[in-house]
Order: C-alpha cells, then structure tokens, then sequence
C-alpha cells in the first residue's frame, strides 16, 4: 500500500493514475480494494498545484504528482516546472528561497555597526595607552600665593634641554652636550580663548624676581629676598614649580597647565612624521647648535629641527631672535601633525605619539584631551586668528632682558578677559 495524501486511502488506481470508481471503465480488478474519498482541506497554496478541494481522487487527479513532495514538506508538484529543488516550493532546510534576492539593507546595518564597535575599541584603547604614557610629574598644588583664574585656558610650553635617556653618540650627533641636570631652553605661554589663541615667548635672559615659595621636594618655605635674575635660573633653582610660581608672580597670569618636553622627543616627534617642511628666509650657520643652513623652503629632520629651534649666537637678536623661530617652527609641526595623513595612518599616529609622549611632562592635571586642545591651539596661532609675539621688552639691566610693565599689564588683562589681543611687541 502507498502513502497518500492526508484524506486518502487504498491502492494506487489504474497506470494512468485515475482511480477506480464514478467515472472510470470497468470494475476494479479482482481483490483491488475501493477507494474511499475522506473530505479534508486542501494543503496550503506554496506554489504546487494541488488537488481542488472540490475534486476527489476518483474524478482523475494526479496522485503522482501530488504524493511528489507534500508528504516530505518540501513541494507541491513532480519534477517539472512547479516542483523538486528548482520549483517554486518550500526549499531544503537551510536553504534560501529560489529567487529571494539577499537583504542588502540588514547587512549594510550589521556591516555598518560592526564598523562602529571596532572603531570605537580602537579609540578608547589608543586614548587610555596614550594616556597611561603621560608623565604627570609637576604638582601645582605645591604653588603658592596663586593668581586668580581668569577665562580661557593658559599653558606654560616648556622645551628643557633635559639629556635624560640619550647615548653619548645620540648627544654629539644631537649638539647637545653633556651637561648634566636641566634647564629651559624655551619657555611659552599659549593662551586658548573664544578669541582665538595666543602664542607669547618668554625670553630666557628675561628679567625676574624670585618670590617666596614653596621647595618642591623639601617643602620649605623660603621667603621672598628681592633677588632678581634670569627667568631660566628659577627652572634650574628649583624645577617646574618655582618656574610656575615666578611666570606667575611677574605676570599677574594664573597657569592652567604645564606641559615640557626634552631634546630627545623634539627630534623623535619631527622624524615620525618624516619632518617639518618650513622656509627659511636667509642663510644661517652655527656651530654650536650644529645649525648650517640654506635660504628657501625645505624639509627639516629631527637633528636639523633641534639645530634650527636652539640657534640664538647666529642672530643679532640673540635670544629675541630665536623665539620667533621657535614659534615658527613649533606652529610648523602642529600643523603638518594635525592632518589626516597622520591622524588615520596608525603607522604615523602611534610612532608619532610614541615619540613625544615618551618624554612628555606634565602637571597632574593634565589630562590627554587637555593636551589635545592645546595641541591644536598651537596649530591655530598661524592659522590666521592667532597671534603669536615675544613679551614686550622695554631695555635691558645687567644682561637681562627687561619686561615693559605698561605693556604686560594691558596684555595680562586682555587674557584674563579673553579678548582680542592688541598689545604688540616691538622685539
């Protein structure tokens, strides 16, 4: 006996597939068992033909071509047009159904969140590397007699010429010396305000009184004495902090953030990005900085770049002259830094980041998107609403610079305001 459909039962009819019964020839054969016709619903409508509901199996139907698929749940129909695998059935399980294009909307999403949550990781991972290699060494809780905080965000840009992890070969290559201890060889402050940022040098011959202050490692209080001297001789009295508190002393300037890096990161930030392209308006040559080069626009690399920024003997200006370079060429590589090229280059972002923030200090503070802003404020001095300008000078006393107090007055308020700097500098 066959399967049959849901609703039949008996033998299979005559070859030609019709059944015995009202309208077929002749009597059924002797012991071929009677049909009985069980009214069910007809099966679903997937594609097949399938009997009408209104026709039962002794009026012809095709049980051939129905019992082809319906008892398996694949399809309705034989292997013609309408049935097996190429029909228009219920396809194997785990199969697609033939002529369904894919969903290219959901996987456009999938595809497109994927992206997201990778670059996501990425950039929280790079963001905590980064700033688990900052140096958060310089404590300005330790300073004392503080000015009041005004708007905007001011950091004091220290370059030392700190030797700390460069070979002897590295030092000579370098010019620079063997020393031992640090000093500043250029000090900044960079303010960032709604009016645009202001990039102003401070001299290291400049004129200064050391104020009492706090020992940063003993922690006792020295009095005020008077005593004038050389703005570079607070930085190697007593380090950051008594920088911090005489910058702030002399000024009136309240100092949000200090941030110094060392010879060695200068040069290796300048080589990662695979240098600093700046144009050098006449020949200058130095031996002591192992600075010798030509007129005209070209590419500096990182012992070319230390060699430029330190030259001061070369210059009638001496150290006047040297702090315009320094900010020349400081705006130079923020610039070049700050581009696509590098930012989604990781073979350009980690070694460039690497290399400065290997030797990077800053005060506790500082947080990485701090040092971003200021990174980009930088970029914003020469980017045309920025000023940059050395601290008005107005003589000289005994080989050191003399700040114009006038000048500096109206040019501290204008930062505490935050408005648009107009004081010049006539150096």
């Amino acid at each position: 006996m066959n399967d049959w459909p849901d609703g039949w039962s008996g033998d299979r009819g005559n070859a030609n597939g019709r059944g015995y019964g009202r309208g077929s020839s002749g009597a059924p054969p002797e012991g071929a068992r009677v049909m009985r016709h069980v009214q069910r619903p007809a099966p679903p409508q997937h594609g097949g033909v399938p009997p009408q509901q209104s026709r039962g199996y002794d009026e012809g139907y095709d049980q051939q071509a129905y019992d082809s698929g319906y008892n398996t749940g694949q399809v309705y129909g034989g292997q013609g047009g309408n049935g097996g695998q190429g029909g228009d059935g219920v396809p194997p399980q785990g199969q697609p159904y033939p002529g369904h294009a894919p969903n290219w909307r959901r996987r456009l999403k999938i595809g497109s969140l994927t992206l997201v949550v990778v670059l996501l990781a990425v950039s929280i991972g790079t963001y905590f590397w980064a700033d688990s290699k900052l140096k958060r060494e310089v404590d300005l809780s330790k300073v004392i007699e503080r000015p009041g905080a005004g708007e905007g965000t001011n950091y004091l840009i220290v370059g030392s010429d700190s030797r700390d992890g460069m070979s002897a070969e590295e030092k000579k290559k370098l010019h620079t010396g063997s020393a031992e201890g640090k000093r500043t060889d250029s000090m900044m402050i960079l303010h960032d305000g709604s009016n645009g940022p202001t990039l102003i040098s401070l001299p290291r011959d400049s004129d200064v009184e050391i104020p009492s202050f706090v020992g940063s490692e003993s922690g006792k209080t020295f009095p005020a004495k008077g005593r004038h001297t050389k703005l570079n001789a607070a930085y190697a009295e007593d380090g950051p902090e008594l920088l911090v508190r005489t910058v702030e002393h002399n000024t009136g300037l309240r100092i949000d953030h200090y941030v110094e890096i060392g010879f060695a990161g200068f040069a290796n930030i300048v080589d990662a990005i695979g240098g600093v392209e700046i144009d050098i308006p006449k020949a200058f040559k130095d031996k002591n900085s192992g600075a010798d080069f030509q007129a005209g626009k070209q590419t500096l690399d990182g012992e070319q770049s230390l060699a430029f920024v330190r030259t001061r003997y070369a210059f009638a200006g001496s150290d006047l002259d040297r702090t315009k370079n320094q900010q020349k060429f400081l705006a130079a590589l923020a610039s070049q830094t700050a581009t696509p090229g590098t930012i989604l280059n990781p073979f350009k972002l980690y070694p460039t980041m690497g290399a400065g923030l290997d030797t990077l200090i800053v005060d506790e503070d500082m947080s990485l998107w701090s040092l971003g802003q200021m990174f980009f404020a930088m970029k914003g001095v020469t980017g045309g609403g920025g000023t940059s300008m050395n601290m008005p000078i107005s003589g000289s006393s005994g080989g050191n610079l003399v700040w114009d107090k006038a000048k500096v007055k109206q040019l501290v308020q204008q930062l505490k305001n935050d408005e648009k700097v107009t004081v010049t500098s006539d150096r």
